[in-house]
This record gives structure tokens, sequence and C-alpha cells, in this order.
């Protein structure tokens, strides 16, 4: 017999819906919305300060969610988003951090991840350090991911990716 989560969706605090789900589809559920959460609080011009926790929350707790039903790639871009989402807020140790071990999934299980994973693999770590003020370093990767970029086979990912890394924080990073 499954195991089932029931989980009411609410609608501006309105009970919308309720749903039952099986214990798969609820970390499913939860790691696609989460995901999307936080990825609409990074593109948000200005956050309050309990939007970025939020908008943390949200990345770490998508990432665990795809742990438990995902594959390593969900889990690889899972600590991308992670990293990001320390980036953007500053926090240079817990960036680098979970910039490295995105890099680790992506060496790891390289043969599972999309092109386009190796690319943000090193872009990732590109910004960690350029936020870190290790220019040597985030050059090195910034290379590295404009090079991988460029090796992206799908040309809207390969378009994607190439706006991606000229655009956002990159600190005291010349690119371009």
């Amino acid at each position: 017999m499954p195991v089932t989560a029931s989980v009411a969706v609410a609608l501006k605090g309105i009970m919308a819906e309720e749903k039952t789900y099986t214990l798969t589809e609820a970390h499913l559920h939860f790691a696609k919305s989460l995901n999307g959460r936080a990825w609409d609080l990074l593109e948000k011009p200005e956050r309050t300060p309990r939007e970025d926790e939020i908008m943390l929350l949200a990345a770490y707790a998508s990432c665990y969610h795809w742990i438990q039903v995902g594959t390593a790639v969900n889990q690889q871009r899972g600590e991308w988003l992670i990293a990001r989402v320390y980036t953007v807020l500053g926090r240079k140790e817990m960036a680098l951090e979970h910039a490295r071990r995105c890099f680790e999934l992506t060496e790891q299980f390289g043969k599972e991840m999309e092109d386009f994973d190796h690319a943000y693999a090193y872009e990732g770590l590109a910004r960690a350090h350029a936020l870190a003020g290790e220019t040597g370093f985030a050059k090195h990767y910034f290379e590295m991911a404009k090079q991988a970029g460029e090796a992206i086979k799908n040309e809207e990912d390969r378009k994607i990716f190439m706006n991606d890394i000229v655009s956002g924080i990159w600190y005291d990073l010349k690119v371009g």
C-alpha cells in the first residue's frame, strides 16, 4: 500500500484544493514548486530580508526533495541553485561550499549530466570565487564556463547560457 500525503494547496491564503499524493509525488511536487519559488525570488529586483530568507530556504528544501526522488542531475542542479542564492546574498563561504559540491557532483556523474550542466557548474564556481575576491580562480572558472557554454549543442540552451554568463552580479570580475 503506497504511503500518501494530503497536501492543501493555498491560493492567497484561501484553501483552493486538497489533493492526495503518494510520497514520491509529494516530494516531486515540492521539489518543483520550491525550485520555482526560489527562482521567482532570485529574479525579483528588490527583495526584503524576509524574502531573502525564504529564497534560501526554498532552494535548500527543493534540493532536499530532489534528493529523495530525483537523480544526481537533480541534486547537482539543486546545489547550483543554493550556490547562486548564497552568491546573490553575498555569503562567500557558503556560496563556495555549494558551488564546489555542484562541481563534485558534475564530475562524479558527468555522463548523466547535460552539456549545459557542465557549463553552469563552472559558472557557479566562477561567481562564488568572484564574490570571495579570488579573482584568479574566478577568471579561470569563467573561461572554463565560457568554453563549456560555447560547446553546448542545443542552440537554444547555448543562447540561454551565453546570455546568463554575462548577466547578473559578478562583483569585481570584468566579464563580457
